[in-house]
């Protein structure tokens, strides 16, 4: 008989479920959606994004061109993810001309969805285009280890929902029902969430590093909670109930995988999220969703830390 509480199958779920919870974590504070129906000759020049970007070829073919790597071939099928919002152009040759997206016609479909429509009544190709914007992009480590351009080829896709998720967000920005919006937002979520995953679950089994860890079942387990409730007061101890295993070998283990102490991390992550959160709220704000029992320690703890007091930074962010 198969034992299903086997240690095995139990770290397995332990190393999934942190994982989720960090994908959690990538959640989207807003999307846009464009139909981009163009015809040959055609090019489109998009300017860097503060988020990510993806494209999906619904019918037709096109190039991808970037500045640090080679032009990409799309397929009707295949799905593009541009984690950092890197500038690109789209075009129906490798070599041909773009013209910037502001300049070509588009028309509402409804609260942030669009059509765009160009081109010089060629060959047709429609491409479903999304701007996604993540609440705390610019700090969450896995958007930072991830690449520049993720490319799913929809014939070799290992998720097979994704292509039916795709061509339901196609369908939906077409039919323009009531309700559009809402759908294309939890469309996006889904789609971005199993592409980030797939992209996770494929990387090399490297033994030290941030990816390492989330894999890693009861230091996974840890770093999610840290990221989950940055406001917590997290010592060693509490951390290494969290991952069930006593506080030294927690520690020694935490040490060696990522690179810094626990007590490091945790003020480090929380500097991170301060410095995201000081462009919309006040100090004192900030101080209190960290766990700071006032504003004073937490100005102390972030001058420490990041060499400058927040304030500071708050009305360099503001002009």
């Amino acid at each position: 008989m198969l034992d299903v509480s086997s240690d095995g199958d139990r770290d397995g779920r332990v190393a999934r479920d942190a994982l989720s919870d960090v994908l959690q974590d990538l959640r989207l504070s807003g999307v846009s959606y464009c139909r981009t129906e163009v015809t040959a000759p055609w090019g489109i020049e998009i300017p860097a994004e503060d988020g990510a970007v993806f494209h999906f070829v619904a019918e037709g073919r096109c190039w991808l061109r970037t500045t640090t790597q080679p032009p990409e071939r799309l397929e009707a099928g295949d799905m593009v993810l541009l984690p950092h919002g890197a500038g690109h152009a789209l075009v129906d040759v490798v070599d041909g001309p773009t013209r910037p997206i502001r300049a070509m016609s588009r028309q509402s479909l409804g609260e942030r969805a669009y059509r765009l429509r160009g081109g010089g009544g060629g060959a047709r190709a429609l491409l479903v285009c999304c701007d996604l914007g993540f609440e705390q992009s610019s700090v969450h480590p896995l958007l930072q280890l991830m690449p520049e351009v993720l490319l799913l080829r929809g014939r070799e896709a290992p998720d097979p929902s994704l292509v039916v998720l795709l061509e339901a967000m196609a369908a939906e920005i077409e039919a323009q029902r009531i309700g559009g919006a809402t759908v294309m937002a939890r469309l996006a979520d889904t789609i971005v969430t199993r592409v980030v995953r797939g992209w996770v679950e494929t990387q090399p089994g490297e033994t030290t590093g941030w990816l390492a860890a989330i894999r890693d079942p009861q230091i996974g387990a840890a770093l999610a909670a840290i990221h989950r409730h940055p406001e917590r007061s997290w010592s060693v101890p509490a951390l290494a109930e969290v991952a069930h295993l006593s506080r030294s070998l927690f520690s020694e283990r935490f040490t060696a995988i990522i690179g810094v102490s626990p007590a490091h991390y945790v003020a480090r992550w929380r500097m991170h999220l301060a410095r995201t959160w000081l462009r919309v709220e006040r100090v004192s704000e900030v101080a209190a969703r960290l766990g700071y029992h006032s504003e004073a320690a937490f100005s102390r703890a972030f001058k420490r830390l990041v060499g400058r007091a927040p304030s500071e930074l708050r009305r360099e962010l503001h002009g």
